[in-house]
């Protein structure tokens, strides 16, 4: 036995023993790895890693000695047979990813259940064991559960959507807890008391310290879409057009709640619907940027005056750093200027070309976040937009790992050969742990702008 066939041989034994642990922890029908097989898992990888950088070194030397054996033989005139290093395929393309077009998710979660298909049934439990591998976690591998391949999240979709960019900034991004549908934090209401003791003895400050419970609402969203049968079983491109797109609508309305939801009918309250932020009304039959500018500070030192702290960003609609970036000064100069163009006394300034999301825009010291979700409906007219003043460490935000990460398929339409597929996950955020460290502009000065 040559040394390349005993590093595969070992790669092999390092992938038996990983796939034993995960075969294990699927029979107790845990949720989770104990500290000492993640630290086993952990020790796997690094070792597999290790033994496929070895054979991919020693494979490809061996293709080299080939090669030069031959180019030998035929100087020398003497026919010799091809020699074919020893080798084996030691690293492959996912289960489901886009160099495995063959096979197809959606078909094979379809299939595996109703039609009992074996292969697919393997298939599905392959890419389990792959995902239990990356993502340190288990429980998907039944067909009530299946995790989406996180492959079909980044293709181009057929519809395009606001995103999450108001929720992609939150600096406390945190998994849910495995149970329960409320998260409960303790916020202290009235604080402990000092003060000067007047005189030696005299008694010294002493006030209770009292809480209040501020319960959070874990939300679900979710989506669903009826697909024949003949476009499961005939069809091509599904995972891409439907699941990828349900995919896309869970975050934007994860977003779109972040920001404007009710916190009534199953909703998530949203920062501009929380009590107790800041808040600035700007009026104003004619806009303009400079009358706008007294309200952006009036934000800003509220933040400051009422929860002591520095705030670290501005959330606005695109819509309004347009306004901004189109408004000029008497002789026609740009009042928000590229800083490459070394501008003096600009309102805003940035660092390159405005872009969707991060704008790249600086406005007081603080980056500008551009979000469609920013609410363009509010006021009496429906035809105002909201600025925010955030601190990003007080956005939490909670979601489920891998959410959206469940596909369910119910049989509702077999009179039709119809079959229902759902997208849906769970997540949580709140900015009432210190709502004073967020403050909302809004009035008539904020209505549509005009270019």
């Amino acid at each position: 036995m040559s040394y390349l066939d005993k590093v595969i041989e070992a790669r092999d034994a390092v992938k038996v023993e990983m796939d034993a642990i995960l075969e294990a922890v699927a029979t107790e029908n845990r949720t989770d790895l104990t500290e000492d097989e993640t630290a086993k898992v952990d020790a796997l990888v690094e070792e597999s890693r290790s033994l496929d950088s070895k054979i991919e070194k020693f494979k490809a030397q061996a293709d080299a000695d080939a090669k030069a054996t031959e180019a030998r033989s035929a100087v020398a005139g003497i026919a010799m047979p091809k020699t074919t290093a020893s080798t084996k395929i030691t690293s492959e393309a996912r289960t489901y990813s886009p160099e495995n077009a063959d096979v197809s998710f959606v078909k094979d979660a379809f299939t595996a259940k109703f039609s009992n298909d074996y292969a697919a049934q393997e298939r599905l439990a392959r890419h389990s064991r792959e995902e239990e591998v990356e993502r340190r976690s288990v429980g998907t591998g039944n067909f009530a559960g299946l995790v989406i391949p996180q492959y079909l999240v980044d293709l181009a979709a057929p519809l395009a959507r606001a995103g999450r960019p108001t929720a992609d900034f939150a600096t406390n991004k945190m998994s849910l807890p495995p149970a329960g549908m409320t998260l409960n934090i303790s916020r202290m209401t009235t604080g402990t008391s000092t003060a000067i003791q007047a005189a030696q003895n005299d008694a010294i400050s002493n006030t209770n310290a009292d809480d209040t419970l501020l319960t959070v609402d874990v939300r679900t969203i979710a989506g669903q879409q009826d697909i024949s049968k003949q476009a499961i079983e005939r069809g091509t491109g599904i995972d891409t057009f439907i699941i990828q797109d349900l995919i896309r609508g869970w975050h934007t309305t994860l977003d779109d709640q972040i920001l404007n939801g009710s916190g009534s009918s199953g909703q998530m309250l949203g920062l501009s619907n929380t009590s107790g932020i800041g808040s600035v009304t700007y009026t104003d039959a004619s806009p303009t940027v400079a009358e706008l500018y007294p309200k952006l500070a009036n934000a800003y030192q509220l933040v400051q005056t009422g929860a002591y702290m520095n705030p670290t960003h501005w959330v606005m609609h695109p819509r309004r750093l347009a306004f901004l970036l189109a408004s000029v000064d008497s002789a026609g100069r740009p009042l928000v200027v590229p800083t490459l163009n070394g501008p003096m006394n600009a309102f805003a300034t940035g660092a390159g070309q405005a872009y969707y999301g991060n704008s790249g825009y600086s406005l007081m010291g603080l980056p500008i976040v551009a979000d469609a979700n920013v609410t363009t409906v509010a006021g009496a007219g429906d035809n105002e937009d909201e600025i925010y003043c955030v601190t990003a460490p007080e956005f939490h935000l909670w979601e489920q790992a891998g959410s959206p990460f469940a596909l369910n398929f119910d049989a509702t339409g077999a009179g039709s050969l119809t079959i229902k597929s759902v997208v849906y996950g769970y997540a949580a955020a709140t900015a009432g742990r210190y709502p004073a460290a967020f403050s909302k502009i809004s009035g008539t000065g904020l209505v549509t702008p005009t270019f």
